[in-house]
């Protein structure tokens, strides 16, 4: 309905199935993490790879740099390693 309604929307949602894919994919594969604890982790960690993947991170990068702040971070600042707060050093 939209698209009848403005023409500048596009007809397909490529763009959108293209981003959702990889996870399509997965998951068959995420249905053996383990046990039920290590499929809520494995997701945790995508979604944070993926989060800084959409906030312009090079998700290694971004990885490496929470991995060797985390140790030594006070509690009250783990947000600040946040993917749309983090800020590399």
């Amino acid at each position: 309905m939209r698209y009848l309604e403005e023409g500048a929307v596009p007809i397909d949602n490529n763009w959108v199935e293209n981003q959702i894919c990889p996870i399509a994919l997965g998951r068959k594969n995420w249905l053996f993490a383990g046990s039920l604890r290590a499929g809520q982790r494995a997701a945790v960690v995508m979604s944070l790879l993926h989060s800084a993947r959409l906030n312009g991170h090079g998700p290694h990068a971004y990885m490496n740099d929470v991995l060797e702040r985390l140790p030594t971070l006070p509690g009250s600042c783990i947000s600040d390693l946040l993917p749309h707060r983090w800020t590399p050093i």
